[in-house]
């Protein structure tokens, strides 16, 4: 009990860095995974081919590898060490691990999105173009909402995913739930106990964030579960 009392006020300060890496994060990957998304159906083959080959190197190798290349890696890099705005970015630990995090998601996020603008039915398209409507309108209106429908329970699962991406972060200086975990399990001894807290603190952060994207999949999705309800009262009314 006494471990808890301890362990506790001390992660909860870790909480706030961790999702603040995750808001950033996420919020930036999604930016830039939308863009690589649509370029991956562009009818360019240069735009199309970095697009895929971006998803190809991100995804295929570990996460921890490209928070190591960028925070040991691209300050010994003269062109980013004399540019100060570059510099900036990769100076400091936690922006470091954003940039990786960021970058990483993209990736990820790419190649949902794609997933979810390919299930737009084409017969839709056609009717926008068929009323006039401008690609961007077009997208803004028809392709993108419902790509995002489609898209969202994968997609929260790439959150979550994100959230327990940030303990790596703890590997390049940033104090977040894992970095204090780490420092207080060198102050305790108590390796077991500590992370066990450590644990249940991610595993209560993640549901919180799975019952967010279950209310916000409903919202979305409400207008499925109606028809068929209607259908079948419809059915049990006499003739």
């Amino acid at each position: 009990m006494e471990l808890i009392q301890l362990a506790v006020p001390v992660l909860l300060k870790g909480l706030w860095m961790t999702l603040t890496l995750t808001a950033l994060s996420v919020a930036i990957g999604f930016n830039l995974g939308l863009g690589l998304a649509i370029l991956r159906g562009s009818d360019n083959s240069w735009l199309s081919g970095f697009a895929r080959y971006y998803s190809i190197v991100f995804r295929g190798t570990p996460l921890l590898v490209q928070i190591f290349l960028i925070y040991y890696g691209l300050g010994q890099i003269k062109f980013i060490h004399d540019t100060p705005a570059m510099w900036w970015v990769v100076s400091e630990g936690s922006r470091c691990a954003v940039l990786a995090l960021a970058l990483n998601t993209a990736a990820y996020t790419s190649e949902i999105l794609r997933g979810g603008l390919v299930a737009v039915p084409a017969g839709l398209v056609e009717a926008a173009k068929a009323c006039g409507m401008s690609r961007m309108t077009r997208f803004r209106r028809i392709e993108f909402p419902l790509a995002i429908r489609q898209a969202l329970p994968a997609y929260g699962n790439e959150i979550v995913l994100m959230v327990k991406g940030t303990s790596l972060a703890s590997t390049i200086t940033v104090l977040e739930i894992t970095g204090y975990a780490k420092r207080l399990m060198s102050q305790t001894f108590a390796i077991f106990e500590v992370f066990a807290i450590a644990g249940v603190l991610y595993l209560v952060l993640n549901l919180v964030l799975i019952g967010i994207m279950r209310l916000v999949e409903r919202r979305l999705m409400r207008h499925t579960g109606s028809a068929p309800q209607i259908r079948s009262a419809t059915m049990q009314q006499p003739i």
